[in-house]
């Protein structure tokens, strides 16, 4: 069985929407063969990055940047993981209530540090997501699980 890891820092209402609807997609009964594992990032390891087949990653923008916790993760697993992770299929979502571009700057740095392939589109909600954006993050996180479903 696939894994889908899905890492996020989920301090407001906005972003628990959207990472429910991450999961929503993720977890669609048409795709199978995949486990879908849901880590908060200040929780998450390198024991469950190196298990998984994709990533996806959830974040506030926090002034100008990811959210602190999403560094933490990084910085955990960054050297652990490098080598063994290279080419990973990712996906990001970003909550803003102003702009959200220096945190996906930010997390993109890191990505390609790591050798990730982004996988879907980033979705960028700036404000309260409106069901267009919580379609995209359903997408988002379909598009993930089914890139590593067997025979996906």
């Amino acid at each position: 069985m696939s894994r889908l890891l899905v890492v996020h820092h989920t301090p407001s209402p906005s972003t628990a929407e959207m990472l429910d609807a991450v999961l929503r997609g993720a977890h669609d009964p048409e795709i199978t063969g995949v486990e879908v594992v849901r880590r908060a990032a200040l929780a998450a390891t390198a024991s469950d990055l190196l298990a998984a087949d994709a990533v996806v990653l959830g974040t506030p923008a926090n002034i100008g940047y990811m959210s602190g916790a999403l560094k933490h993760f990084f910085d955990t697993v960054y050297h652990v993981c490098a080598d063994d992770t290279r080419g990973l299929p990712f996906g990001l979502y970003v909550h803003g209530n102003l702009g959200v571009e220096g945190a996906v700057r930010s997390v993109e740095t890191v990505t390609g540090g790591l050798g990730w392939t982004q996988t879907a589109a980033h979705v960028l909600v700036t404000g309260a997501p409106g069901p267009s954006d919580l379609a995209a993050c359903a997408e988002l996180g379909g598009t993930l699980a089914a890139t590593i479903a067997p025979g996906g």
